[in-house]
């Protein structure tokens, strides 16, 4: 985590002081569970919460005596026993770290999640705000970076929000696959202690109990996790580049929103450049390469070994912040988004007609030319269009092979530009709803 990309409210959750809050709960919740089965006296769970739940963990002193032990868990519990007293011999009864490590893991996780679903309903409402704006706005559709037929603006921001729309719904299924708690001590087996403690701790912590675990929670259900934020990230670079081939000078169909004082090259005044888009691009590419290691980590040794560890202790937070601040971003992008409707029309124009060759290729099929004549009839008057030479309606009219099919009156029928937009209607139900 950087300052630059970070938004205060995920740091927090990975923050170490959070961190040994969730421990500390944890311990605590299993505490009370096991004075419940009668495992610990009630008055030890009792003062582990009371000179505990308020207090503010020394992470200094907790990395000092890490250093001496070279283990974090066992560090956090000589703390806790500092702050706690005698009564701290009842804490981590039957336990093992894993239980701890994994269970706030995905606490974490969870909570970046119901951040990150909150991230995605901005994008949401700032794609609907726009593509309703821009419902019947035309502009051309491309394909392979060429002009292919029209579409409207709004058809963009709306394929948009479909995308989004589905990394929001497998989000909540990933943040569902990962919130799971595992207290069922060395190697999982529950040998040491009650399967009702991890029930209560499960409950307590807002998640469901891990149905078998090793002595880690598996770790398949993170690698969908990171996996998921790879394909938002991925719907976000999508959304991005889109943005940054609509900046460039030659198209200029829409721009990032350029403030009062802003500077866009140190040397030349005059530039205003997609650096928005173009760090949203840099950022997705970061949450995309969590998900390899997320992959990696599946494959442990036996029950249980740490290399998956130090690649989690990392991943789970650049991933989440970095997926966090880009999603914000991106929310931000859109509902500043400059459009500039006159330029998508100046480029619909561009070819000179040739945008509505298609139609023009069936109609010709429709009054008796094959495929491949009426093919062989469009595309030669195309051609010279292509070059900068002529117009198509009147190349078309002047063909006297076209002419055998068409009336003129029949080609100028074909050039309607509302033809193509006759089910935008439709789409839109589709994507948002009869609403």
């Amino acid at each position: 985590m950087i300052p630059r990309y970070t938004r205060p409210e995920m740091a927090s959750i990975w923050e170490p002081q959070t961190r040994f809050k969730i421990w500390f709960e944890i311990e605590a919740h299993a505490a009370d569970a096991l004075a419940e089965l009668g495992t610990i006296p009630k008055e030890a769970a009792k003062t582990v919460w009371a000179k505990a739940k308020d207090a503010s963990f020394d992470v200094a002193r907790i990395d000092e005596i890490e250093r001496a032990t070279k283990h974090d868990v066992i560090a956090f519990l000589t703390h806790l026993a500092e702050i706690v007293g005698p009564e701290a011999r009842f804490v981590h009864q039957g336990m093992t770290s894993s239980d701890v490590l994994d269970t706030c893991l995905n606490v974490q996780l969870t909570r970046a999640a119901d951040l990150l679903l909150a991230d995605l309903d901005r994008v949401l409402a700032a794609l609907k705000k726009r593509a309703f704006e821009h419902k019947m706005t035309p502009t051309i559709g491309r394909s392979h970076g060429i002009h292919a037929e029209p579409v409207t603006f709004g058809l963009k921001l709306a394929y948009a929000y479909a995308e989004f729309t589905r990394a929001k719904e497998r989000l909540i299924a990933a943040r569902k696959e990962v919130a799971t708690c595992a207290i069922s001590g060395a190697v999982g087996t529950f040998a040491q202690i009650d399967p009702r403690v991890e029930e209560h701790v499960a409950k307590a912590m807002g998640l469901v109990p891990e149905p078998i675990s090793t002595q880690v929670i598996p770790r398949d259900r993170h690698a969908m996790y990171f996996s998921t934020l790879g394909v938002i990230a991925s719907s976000v670079e999508r959304l991005a580049v889109e943005i940054r081939h609509m900046q460039r000078t030659e198209v200029l169909e829409a721009e990032e929103f350029f403030s009062e004082g802003q500077k866009g090259s140190s040397a030349m005044p005059h530039k205003r450049n997609p650096v928005l888009s173009e760090n949203l691009t840099g950022l997705s590419r970061m949450v995309r390469a969590y998900v390899t290691p997320a992959l990696e980590n599946v494959v442990l040794w036996h029950e249980r070994d740490i290399s998956h560890s130090s690649a989690e202790r990392m991943m789970g937070p650049d991933a989440t912040v970095t997926l966090d601040f880009a999603l914000v971003r991106l929310a931000g992008l859109i509902d500043k988004l400059l459009v500039y409707p006159a330029n998508m029309q100046k480029n619909l124009d561009r070819l000179g007609g040739l945008v509505h060759s298609q139609r023009v290729l069936l109609a010709l099929t429709q009054k008796g030319a094959s495929r491949e004549d009426a093919y062989k009839l469009v595309q030669r008057n195309a051609m010279p269009v292509w070059r900068g030479a002529g117009d198509f309606l009147q190349l078309l009219k002047q063909d006297a092979e076209v002419k055998i099919y068409l009336t003129d009156a029949e080609i100028e029928e074909q050039f309607d530009l509302g033809y193509h937009l006759k089910h935008v209607d439709t789409i839109f139900k589709r994507v948002f709803g009869e609403a």
